[in-house]
């Protein structure tokens, strides 16, 4: 009777371990458009591209231990709306059985990638094969799922990250947009005879997540490094920039087969950029600093992946994803006022004499004035895959925002990943409202002044709830 129950207590531990066991299954859908000539997105005009340089991808990683089942996916895009990735998500459940609340979906931000609007035949095609694209990379990695172990490490490479925004030297500050002088400037050059010191950090760290099956054969590496884009291609030529060119040659450098996939996500990079301010780099030709850089985040990645001591198999699984109210912001009486008076000015001579853009910001507070809605509703992420944890938001995130969340995570170990479900503008903190610059204008700042406080608090309630499974 002992050797009986022995087997039955035997059979059903087993069983138990099997159902928990950590699958995982990743894919990479080549979405690269098909018709030109396109718009691509960004600026205040037209950006036509006549091809694309280079292949532009949606990677999904996904897990599943039995109980519950998630996707990580990265898409080669300036930022896609909530809408597009809703529609690809609900596809890629009714194929999967997933739950559309357990899928992530993020922008790389390339700034020369394709428009997703619907205003010309190219982009309505494109559309279409932006979301079949997108919902494919989730079915075929769900397919894929094998046995997995996962590691997770950081490596530094501070050599390309920059924060943009500079306090200048006295009398150098031009007016902004509307007239007015703010405290810290955008892009402010490179002359030390202009500027003084940047406004904020950076996160020198490039985190990977690294997937192998049982035998150590690699599956995926998910990266994450703060750094807006590179940029540097020619007019009319699309590009997936470094996070394509990463992709591209990852697999080199720790030896994964033609299924492995490697993808780059965009992390908290709203005040950061590739351009080393006070020094003057040498003349690169175009798609040049796009190599270097992704050559030397595949390298730091690579050095990452030496620091795992072992890929962990008995992995615990959760993903928490609320709904977030914001107010919208709303201008003053006296801004709508002095907006609809620059927009009155029809003279070109006149006009010439407004500060640079000041139309175009004049139309975007009056646009906020009208603006029916009195709120907007967004939606933000939290994963555990073991020890460590992924935060997801959906805004050009500050940087200051995801080095506090790391410092004050649940978790040993924690990414926090931009453009997450969504592009709903910059998220500067309150302190970085209160120097002005462009990333807080209204038109590039769209919600209440407070939100980097919300969503953070409400993250961090998040990584603990997930945190109280142990």
């Amino acid at each position: 009777m002992k050797t009986v129950v022995g087997l039955i207590l035997l059979v059903t531990s087993t069983l138990s371990a099997q159902n928990h066991t950590l699958r995982a299954g990743a894919a990479a859908v080549d979405i690269t458009p098909t018709q030109f000539p396109m718009n691509m997105p960004g600026g205040f005009s037209a950006n036509m591209a006549e091809k694309a340089h280079d292949p532009f991808h949606s990677r999904a990683l996904v897990f599943d231990n039995g109980e519950t089942s998630l996707a990580m996916v990265v898409v080669d895009n300036l930022g896609a709306g909530p809408d597009v990735l809703n529609a690809a998500k609900v596809l890629a459940a009714a194929k999967t059985g997933m739950s559309v609340d357990k899928m992530l979906i993020s922008s790389t931000h390339t700034h020369s990638g394709p428009s997703l609007n619907t205003r010309s035949e190219a982009a309505a095609a494109y559309y279409k094969q932006f979301v079949e694209g997108v919902a494919g990379s989730i079915i075929q990695a769900h397919a894929a799922l094998k046995p997995a172990a996962i590691g997770a490490a950081a490596h530094p490479l501070p050599d390309e990250v920059f924060n943009r925004r500079w306090y200048l030297k006295p009398g150098k500050m031009p007016l902004n947009p509307f007239g007015r002088l703010d405290t810290v400037k955008m892009n402010p050059g490179t002359s030390p005879d202009v500027i003084d010191r940047p406004a904020g950090p950076t996160d020198p760290d490039i985190t990977i997540l690294s997937v192998q099956d049982l035998k150590r054969k690699p599956i995926a590496l998910f990266a994450n490094y703060s750094l807006h884009y590179v940029g540097g291609a020619p007019g009319g030529q699309m590009s997936a920039d470094y996070f394509g060119e990463f992709a591209r040659l990852m697999p080199s450098r720790i030896r994964g087969d033609e299924n492995f996939v490697a993808m780059m996500s965009n992390g908290t990079s709203g005040d950061i950029n590739n351009i080393p301010f006070g020094v003057i780099r040498p003349p690169r030709e175009p798609f040049e600093q796009i190599r270097i850089v992704a050559q030397k985040a595949t390298d730091t990645a690579w050095l990452a992946h030496r620091k795992i001591e072992k890929h962990q198999a008995d992995t615990r699984l959760g993903m928490v994803q609320r709904e977030i109210t914001l107010k919208y912001r709303r201008p003053s009486s006296q801004d709508v006022a002095e907006a609809k008076a620059v927009l009155a000015v029809k003279d070109k001579d006149a006009i010439e004499k407004l500060p640079r853009l000041a139309q175009n910001y004049a139309r975007s507070v009056v646009n906020a004035a009208e603006r029916p809605e009195e709120t907007l509703t967004v939606k933000i992420q939290a994963i555990r895959i073991g020890d460590f944890a992924v935060c997801a938001i959906p805004f050009e995130t500050f940087v200051e925002i995801g080095l506090d969340l790391k410092k004050r995570s649940s978790f040993p170990q924690t990414m926090v990943i931009g453009l997450a479900n969504g592009r709903h503008g910059y998220l500067p903190t309150l302190e970085q409202h209160k120097l002005g610059g462009y990333e807080t204008w209204l038109g590039t700042n769209q919600v209440q002044e407070d939100t980097s406080v919300i969503l953070t608090n409400n993250l961090l309630e998040m990584l603990a709830e997930l945190k109280k499974a142990d």
